[in-house]
């Protein structure tokens, strides 16, 4: 008798750890001087910035953008924080109608320019999982999508409509789903079947952690997530939350 064992997720799971101790360490090695970088700068301000009289706005714009830059850094090491040291989640009921009206309404303010239209069930719908874990897999899908908007050609924005994001939230008797969709740029077709792989990015300044970490959430919620571009313009995300262990 000849048994074959399916490796796949044995695999996916070792590039996972290994990955995370990538960026574990590279965590470490680049938050350690920023910092001090940062204190410099703001020091520099404090200190000089009265006495400069020849070219004070070269020295402010200097400074400003010392500090602004090293604050984008702390972000992108914060995403590798998250990513190396995810904790495990936290299980409780929570109504997700309402989580997704909050992270809704944060995002509108982030991106004003941008239509949110929510189609949420009338009644609350409640799902048992963890609150922060979920509400960051929102908040990524969401940017994601403001940003594919935001990354349109300039020169086409004419000939198409304006920038919308639709977040609808439907359940059946065996699951949750929750569908965002947008009519951005789309996704990079050729790295569709690797966009949720650690470092895989389609941006040109992305980390390629965003999506890992929500699929990693997703996994660890007996979820799935599914990314598929659209016929005519942008993708769709969707998550699904099987419900049929009671879960929700």
């Amino acid at each position: 008798m000849i048994v074959f064992d399916n490796l796949t997720t044995m695999i996916q799971t070792q590039k996972t750890a290994a990955w995370k101790e990538v960026a574990q360490g590279i965590a470490h090695e680049i938050k350690n001087p920023l910092t001090p970088i940062q204190l410099s700068a703001e020091r520099l301000q404090r200190k000089y910035a009265g006495e400069i009289t020849s070219d004070k706005g070269t020295f402010d714009t200097c400074t400003d953008t010392i500090i602004r830059q090293v604050e984008d850094i702390g972000r992108l090491i914060d995403e590798f924080s998250s990513f190396a040291q995810m904790p495990q989640p936290h299980l409780k009921p929570i109504n997700l109608s309402e989580l997704c009206r909050q992270i809704g309404f944060l995002e509108q303010n982030r991106f004003p320019e941008i239509q949110y239209e929510l189609n949420l069930p009338k009644n609350d719908v409640t799902l048992r999982c963890d609150r922060q874990q979920i509400g960051q897999v929102l908040t990524n899908l969401l940017m994601n999508a403001a940003e594919s908007i935001s990354s349109r050609p300039s020169t086409n924005l004419e000939n198409i409509a304006i920038g919308c994001i639709y977040l609808e939230l439907e359940i059946d008797t065996t699951s949750v789903v929750l569908n965002i969709v947008d009519n951005g740029i789309g996704l990079p077709s050729g790295l569709l079947d690797r966009i949720t792989e650690p470092y895989v990015t389609g941006r040109d300044k992305g980390t390629g952690l965003g999506l890992a970490i929500t699929n990693k959430i997703m996994e660890d919620h007996n979820g799935e997530l599914i990314l598929r571009n659209n016929d005519d313009m942008g993708a769709t995300a969707t998550l699904v939350f099987k419900t049929t262990d009671g879960s929700s």
